[in-house]
């Protein structure tokens, strides 16, 4: 599935990136759910707190994908990381995607730490 790749594509970016990929990457609000948080943020807030460096060796094993429509889709995955400290970090994440005109936007994102 070409779509399934590229929007991987974008997370891989988003794993390894900063506040400029986020910037590019996520729609004008984002609903986000994380374990110690939950609500809509707007695209600056969530590129303000996007560290370059703060993740290494992102691994994405591909769990799931649906188009929900020619303008929707999600895509779930595992992902095993290092943060900037060398602890290991394993999730499996959700992020849902809208098309805009300048591309797919990220406009959900859920991640759920796996220990």
């Amino acid at each position: 599935m070409a779509l399934e790749q590229d929007l991987l594509t974008i997370e891989k970016t988003l794993w390894t990136g900063g506040p400029e990929a986020y910037q590019a990457a996520t729609d004008d609000q984002c609903l986000v759910v994380f374990a110690d948080m939950a609500g809509v943020m707007s695209r600056d807030d969530i590129a303000k707190s996007a560290e370059k460096g703060r993740w290494t060796d992102p691994v994405l094993t591909p769990k799931g994908f649906v188009a929900l429509s020619d303008t929707s889709a999600v895509v779930t995955y595992d992902c095993t990381a290092k943060r900037k400290d060398g602890e290991a970090y394993h999730a499996v994440i959700s992020s849902g995607y809208v098309r805009r005109p300048g591309g797919w936007k990220l406009a959900f994102h859920q991640q759920t730490p796996l220990k």
